[in-house]
């Protein structure tokens, strides 16, 4: 991507509507319009539609995925599952309602693009109340927000994750050997603290995050989604053998314990800030609906499955990634660093959602001489920020549930329905839309409060749970 490309006044995303003045697009209300009703302009070399399915599996399976069997044994065997499901459906429908909002918006003003924050602030705009239309402008900034705090705190879990999982095959190297008994001990040999393990790898993720087109990022995502394809393969042999008698394990757990769980399910399930840029790459962006969906599907299944076979073979003593419980043997060793090289490129995906939204405006401000300098040292200190505050919270389990009971559940359950509401009010709802919008937002608000409340006070206090989980992680 150019200088040129990055300049606020340059800066146009070619998945354009053919529009007319006013009014909403063909299939209002009722889900997508049909392909038919647009004439959708792609970018000439725009993403394929199985790369765009490439990088919507990437957005989604990361460090979240290997989270959920601790969460299900937050909420329960049979709750945990059965919230998985019920939250993944209210999440991917709320990745459809914003892009058809996004879609009436580009087709009532004639924009070739409209984002996150565009959709909310024009959604604003569409309401009767006239204070919330003067201040529609905050809709924008305050999604932006959210959406930086939640892809940067992405980043930050990854940086945990990787320095974790690291250290761990580094420290049992001299005892690693092809007995693959879980029972086996090993003698950990002294190594480095995490944190510098965190150092370590910060200019190969700064030289990653260089990387700014999403075509070239594909080649990566791909290589990353088969070597994580292959590590699930082997922890799913691995995870489905010698399961015990799940009779005495609890069908719902402690309510305190709850909160935890929907934060870590919503950080997993938090796709919906890379849905409207990677919609917008698309070489075709007609096609994105059948894959939104079908990618989703996908998604769920895994999580709902590893997380209930997770739970199922390491009962109380799961830890707040499932790699950290597979034994230290060569073929599981190689499954961690695998899994490790996957999540190192899903970094650059994550990164980039947050890069467009700070960098661009920035770029503009300076003459187009210093703009590739000033892009690249903006980058730079964005990968820096989420280093430094990966060393500073350590504590990877209440960390993924601290981000995403903050910032996902605002961006995946909260703002999609009101946003829904804001945009089709003026033209006439169904109350039984409204009143599911409602109860959507409610509910993620709910998680909001009680979710951060938990996992801040895990975090000041940690139970004894807790504490034995995260230092045997970090062992």
């Amino acid at each position: 991507m150019s200088t040129r490309r990055l300049r606020s006044e340059d800066y146009n995303d070619y998945s354009s509507t053919d529009v007319t003045p006013e009014g909403s697009p063909p299939g209002g209300m009722n889900g997508f319009a049909h392909p038919e009703s647009y004439q959708r302009f792609g970018e000439t070399n725009g993403t394929t539609w199985y790369q765009t399915l490439i990088h919507l599996l990437k957005g989604n399976i990361g460090t979240g995925l290997l989270g959920l069997p601790l969460a299900v044994k937050n909420a329960g065997i049979l709750l945990g599952p059965l919230s998985l499901l019920v939250m993944g459906v209210v999440a991917v429908h709320c990745m459809g309602i914003l892009v058809k909002c996004a879609h009436h918006f580009c087709y009532r003003f004639q924009k070739q693009f409209v984002d996150y924050g565009g959709a909310v602030m024009y959604g604003l705009e569409s309401t009767p109340s006239a204070w919330l239309r003067t201040h529609a402008v905050w809709g924008r900034r305050v999604v932006g927000l959210f959406l930086i705090i939640t892809q940067l705190g992405f980043c930050c879990v990854y940086f945990v994750f990787l320095a974790d999982n690291l250290k761990q095959v580094i420290s049992a190297a001299n005892g690693t050997t092809n007995d693959c008994s879980l029972n086996r001990t090993v003698a950990m040999t002294p190594t480095m603290d995490s944190r510098l393990y965190m150092l370590s790898l910060l200019p190969f993720v700064v030289l990653l995050t260089f990387i700014q087109n999403l075509k070239v990022l594909s080649i990566f995502s791909m290589l990353a989604n088969v070597a994580m394809l292959g590590s699930l393969i082997v922890i799913y042999q691995y995870i489905v053998r010698d399961i015990p008698d799940p009779s005495d394990l609890p069908l719902a757990a402690a309510w305190k314990t709850y909160p935890l769980f929907f934060g870590t399910a919503i950080f997993a399930f938090e796709g919906i800030g890379v849905v409207l840029p990677l919609e917008n790459k698309m070489k075709n962006p007609q096609q994105f609906p059948v894959i939104l969906y079908v990618g989703m599907t996908i998604v769920t299944i895994l999580y709902i499955s590893l997380s209930v076979l997770g739970y199922l073979r390491f009962r109380a003593d799961i830890q707040a990634s499932i790699t950290l419980n597979l034994p230290n043997c060569w073929l599981y060793q190689a499954v961690k660093l695998l899994f490790s090289f996957g999540i190192f490129f899903t970094y650059a995906v994550q990164f980039y959602v947050p890069a467009e939204i700070v960098i661009p405006p920035l770029v503009a401000r300076v003459s187009e001489r210093w703009g590739w300098l000033v892009n690249m040292l903006l980058r730079v200190a964005l990968v820096g920020v989420t280093c430094v505050l990966a060393i500073l919270i350590p504590r990877l389990d209440i960390v993924i549930s601290l981000v995403g009971s903050v910032s996902s559940s605002a961006l995946a359950l909260i703002f999609p329905p009101l946003l829904e509401i804001a945009t089709y009010y003026a033209e006439g709802m169904h109350p039984l839309v409204i009143a599911k919008d409602i109860a959507i937002s409610l509910f993620g608000f709910v998680g909001f409060v009680v979710g951060t409340y938990e996992a801040l006070v895990e975090l000041v206090a940690p139970t004894a749970a807790v504490v034995n989980a995260t230092s045997a992680m970090v062992q």
